[in-house]
């Protein structure tokens, strides 16, 4: 049922979480967790301007998502990171439709602190526009 699990991080205490659940997930249907991870375009300028080496600024992505790196290579869950660029929602829309998922996983609220108060944006754009099941874990 769900084999293709499509997991959208940012490195929150809500994006571990859902890790969590998208590893139990996969090990309930024997199923593979592509992890996604987007850089908005004021990261990337950042982190172009800020950073002479690319290979420091991968890095850097890196050290952003190792606790869901660890989750899943602690486990036996198969899995692929992605990093992709450009404005969250849309991208990990598009990312999750393109390549038929079977389910998304994803925090209810990200490293935005505005979206502390509310559902957030990405996780709000996501469950509208996907085409496939989503998860939203609080």
């Amino acid at each position: 049922m769900f084999n293709r699990i499509l997991l959208a991080t940012d490195g929150s205490k809500h994006s571990v979480r859902s890790a969590e659940h998208a590893i139990q997930l996969a090990e309930m249907f024997n199923g593979t967790v592509d992890v996604v991870y987007v850089v908005d375009g004021e990261t990337s300028k950042a982190d172009v301007l800020h950073h002479v080496d690319k290979y420091e600024v991968k890095r850097e992505r890196n050290e952003k998502i190792m606790p869901v790196k660890e989750l899943l290579e602690n486990s036996n869950v198969k899995h692929e990171i992605h990093f992709l660029h450009g404005e969250p929602g849309p991208v990990i829309v598009e990312f999750a439709n393109d390549n038929k998922f079977d389910c998304v996983v994803v925090g209810s609220r990200g490293l935005n602190k505005l979206q502390t108060m509310i559902l957030g944006s990405v996780s709000h754009k996501i469950a509208k526009y996907v085409k496939c099941p989503v998860l939203i874990v609080k």
